[in-house]
């Protein structure tokens, strides 16, 4: 009788079809740019190449400086949508992770809301 094995070990051929997979869709990637690009229409006229912006001719500088503000809300937001994606595995897998789950998730919230109480104390919410 054979011993199991508890520890399986991979060989590089294991991974082969992933590494095939991969090749693939960057194949179809590369195809696909480069026959666009041979095959597409190439017209160009002073109208195309003008800069538009919703049928809108635009006017002005485009380096005019933008309040951080709108970089903070932005970053906050993926933040925060990022800690949802961790709540929601926790949240299907409940009972299964039992006490220990549920301890280390209220120390995730903790830290969570804790930052959230720096952001509010910083004043980085409140938009003038």
């Amino acid at each position: 009788m054979e011993p199991e094995v508890s520890n399986p070990q991979y060989l590089p051929g294991d991974y082969l079809p992933i590494i095939i997979q991969f090749a693939a869709a960057l194949g179809f990637v590369v195809f696909a740019m480069v026959v666009t690009h041979l095959i597409g229409p190439k017209r160009k006229s002073a109208v195309k190449n003008a800069s538009w912006e919703c049928g809108i001719e635009s006017q002005g500088d485009a380096r005019t400086p933008i309040s951080i503000k709108y970089f903070l809300i932005a970053i906050l937001f993926v933040l925060f949508d990022v800690e949802i994606i961790f709540l929601y595995p926790w949240a299907v897998n409940f009972r299964a992770l039992g006490v220990n789950g549920f301890v280390w998730m209220l120390l995730f919230m903790g830290l969570l809301l804790t930052g959230f109480y720096y952001v509010i104390r910083k004043g980085v919410l409140k938009w003038e």
